[in-house]
């Protein structure tokens, strides 16, 4: 007889916050939970998230869209939340998949082109170069138009702030800077929320919780939790990269004659 099999695949959407508490606090010995002990769990995994930012690039939070640049304005920025919006003249209007629309909550820009004609069959990208602050400062003109080759990202408590170079002119506000960018992941919300992370991460979120909850509950566990968690990580970020095609060219050695 056949085995029969669920026919879904769905257990990082359904595995809610209190599940993922309640699996941590039993890697670390402890069944019965307080209130307290269950607030302690939500804040170690928001905690532990803004830890994750630092770990280098989230691939499940990468997305793009288009800046509607303007004329005679370098900066656009992109606030952490609607409460930190407070109508700032250079918030920036971002249209994806041909709908307007504010983006909150932006970590950084990874790459950019300038695109004409976006909706199009003749849309053309020229790549735009992301520059560092030194190089930003040693423009001589920062006010020269034209159209934008250069972009230069800050990283504010409550915004992302990207300047193009040369200051858009009127040709170039026609276009749209096309950006890919990573967004933060999002805060812990009710425990009946499930996180914000892909199916890959769900292994390191339960042992890197239970790693920061040895820390308070049962220190003898601390070092197991830990070299538990560092290696579900490190599997879920390469599983995570971006794959390509690769291709084995064979090294040919002749002899001399």
């Amino acid at each position: 007889m056949p085995n029969t099999t669920s026919g879904t695949a769905t257990f990082d959407k359904t595995f809610s916050i209190d599940e993922v508490i309640e699996e941590a606090y039993q890697r670390v010995g402890i069944d019965q939970l307080t209130g307290y002990q269950i607030k302690s769990a939500r804040r170690s995994l928001n905690i532990m998230f803004q830890e994750w930012g630092n770990r280098g690039l989230h691939y499940w939070e990468l997305q793009e869209t288009n800046i509607d640049l303007i004329e005679n304005q370098a900066e656009y920025h992109f606030f952490r939340s609607a409460a930190d919006d407070t109508s700032d003249s250079n918030r920036a209007q971002a249209t994806t998949n041909q709908v307007a629309s504010t983006i909150f909550g932006m970590d950084d820009i990874l790459e950019a082109t300038h695109r004409t004609n976006r909706t199009a069959s003749n849309q053309l990208d020229v790549a735009m170069t992301k520059i560092d602050r030194s190089t930003y400062s040693a423009l001589g003109n920062k006010l020269s138009t034209g159209t934008p080759t250069q972009y230069y990202v800050q990283r504010f408590i409550d915004r992302v702030t990207v300047t193009v170079y040369p200051v858009p002119n009127s040709t170039a506000a026609s276009a749209d800077m096309h950006i890919y960018y990573v967004k933060r992941i999002e805060d812990i919300g009710d425990y009946t929320n499930a996180g914000d992370v892909p199916y890959r991460f769900v292994p390191c979120m339960v042992s890197g919780l239970a790693y920061y909850l040895a820390q308070k509950y049962n220190t003898e566990l601390v070092q197991q939790n830990k070299m538990l968690y560092e290696d579900e990580l490190n599997r879920a970020l390469t599983e995570d990269g971006s794959s390509t095609s690769t291709y084995i060219t064979p090294k040919v050695y002749y002899s001399n004659v």
